[in-house]
Formats: C-alpha cells, sequence, structure tokens
C-alpha cells in the first residue's frame, strides 16, 4: 500500500525508525537521516505548509533543524530525543518550571534576526477572522472577547514574527547541548504578547483551571515576557475567544477556554 511517505523517503534517502503519527494537518514519520535521527512532515493544510517559511527563517536558532524543504510542504526537521516533557511537567507539581521553559522558548523566537522575516505572514487581524463571526452568533464572553480584541489591534505594540501555536507539546527537548526547541508554527506576525496568551489554557483542562495554576503562570509570564500585567489580560481574553470560536466551529464546547477568559476577566475588572 502506498503510504504519504514513500516519495521523501527515496528523495531523502531516509530510513523509516518509528511508527507514523497522522494529526489533522500534517503526516509525521520518525526517520534516519545520514545515521541521524529526524523527522520527515508532509503537511496537508495550506496554513501547515506555510509554517515552514518560519522554520526556515528561523534556522535553527529556538526552533527544529530544518535539513531539507521540498518548497511544498514537505520538511525534514531535527528530531527532539531528550526525555523530558513540559506537559508532563505540568501535570507533575513543575506547572512553574515548565511556563518559565515556555517563556523562555518564546523570547527566543521573537528575538531579532539579521534576516527579514519571510514574506507572506497574515495580520493578526486576518488571524481573528473567526471570533467576529462567533461572537456575533453566541454573544457573551465572546463578544467580550472580540471587543478587547479591537482594542489591541487599534493599539498595536512590539510587531514580531509569531509562532501562532505555542504550547506544551510544541516545545520539545532536545538534549543538553540544543535546550528546548520549538516545532509547528503557523504564518502569522503581529504583537509578542499574543503568543504568550496561549499558556494558559494547556497541557489540558484539569492542569490548566486546577487552583493558583492560572494566577502563578500570570505571574511568571508578566515577569519574564516583561508584559505589562493588563496588556497580557487582554491578550488573554483576546486569544481564548479566538481559540473557543474555533472549537465551536469544529462542534466542540470550549469549556476551559470560557474558564479562563473568565477568570481573566475578573482580573481585568479589578484593574
Amino acid at each position: 500500500m502506498t503510504t504519504p511517505f514513500e516519495h521523501h523517503l527515496a528523495l531523502w534517502t531516509l530510513t523509516p525508525d518509528g511508527p507514523p503519527i497522522h494529526t489533522h494537518s500534517s503526516d509525521v514519520l520518525p526517520v534516519r537521516w545520514n545515521d541521524q535521527p529526524a523527522m520527515l512532515k508532509i503537511a496537508r493544510e495550506a496554513e501547515e505548509k506555510k509554517g515552514g517559511l518560519l522554520m526556515n527563517w528561523w534556522n535553527g536558532d529556538g526552533a527544529a533543524r530544518v535539513y531539507a524543504d521540498d518548497g511544498e510542504g514537505a520538511l525534514l526537521l531535527e528530531r527532539a530525543c531528550g526525555p523530558r516533557s513540559l506537559a508532563q511537567m505540568a501535570r507533575n507539581g513543575q506547572d512553574e518550571e515548565a511556563t518559565r521553559i515556555l517563556c523562555e522558548a518564546v523570547a527566543r523566537l521573537h528575538a531579532p534576526r539579521p534576516e527579514p522575516p519571510p514574506p507572506g505572514l497574515a495580520t493578526l487581524r486576518e488571524w481573528f477572522a473567526d471570533l467576529p463571526v462567533y461572537a456575533a452568533s453566541h454573544g457573551g464572553v465572546l463578544r467580550r472577547s472580540w471587543q478587547v480584541a479591537q482594542e489591541l489591534f487599534d493599539d498595536p505594540r512590539e510587531h514580531v514574527p509569531l509562532h501562532g501555536d505555542i504550547h506544551h507539546e510544541n516545545v520539545l527537548d532536545a538534549g543538553p547541548q540544543r535546550g528546548w526547541i520549538a516545532i509547528d508554527p503557523k504564518r502569522v506576525a503581529g504583537e509578542r504578547g499574543f503568543d504568550y496568551a496561549n499558556l494558559f489554557t494547556d497541557p489540558d483542562g484539569d492542569t490548566a483551571l486546577a487552583p493558583g495554576h492560572f494566577e502563578r503562570r500570570l505571574a511568571v509570564v508578566t515577569e519574564l515576557a516583561q508584559i505589562e500585567r493588563r496588556r497580557m489580560l487582554q491578550w488573554i481574553v483576546a486569544f481564548q475567544g479566538l481559540s473557543a470560536a474555533w472549537f465551536l466551529s469544529d462542534g466542540e464546547q470550549p469549556d476551559k477556554e470560557f474558564a479562563i477568559i473568565g477568570k481573566a476577566l475578573n482580573e481585568l475588572d479589578r484593574v
């Protein structure tokens, strides 16, 4: 039976080195390349394919190295083989440490580069296109999220290329020499606070909503990212509203997103 990997296994002289992973947007296969571990990723969706632009631009600094790129959505990437997992850390009493590592990873990706960013990155206004649709149909906190998002867009700050999907499973342990590296970016650019707002609902609802976790994460993020507290709360409300809209579009109930929006709004109303 033909698999999605056969062409690129031959093209780049790769040997399968583990079972395939199939997600809603990509097919991924652990491989050996020149006797070193790598990952063959074949994106199936346009947005996922364009994420390769940023992976190449980061050039292995804070992100997985790109060993080969066919220009059509297939990448041969560095494989992170370290034993640590940020999701496991967060679930097992090390949530604050995991949050600090994620903040450091985000800051590294946002650092200035000598080369201009790749063309064709979406603006945050474009990225938020689904939120006003669901704010109009569902109202409530989604309407408030859209209002807050518009306030942020009307007062733009600190514009950078963004990862767009930073969470506990997209920053991986690549060992003592390479440290923590990011994978699977989107194609978006805008205010850097956006990338930190995704850290508040992962790796799962039980962990994110455990007593004290939201407050401690907020303290860590505002300290390490040097983002004013009110501004960070606004980004949490805006981003989690967008995330909730995406869940609703997939027919899923965004309970944890609504819960985090509620916590952030409560804090905003006290500021």
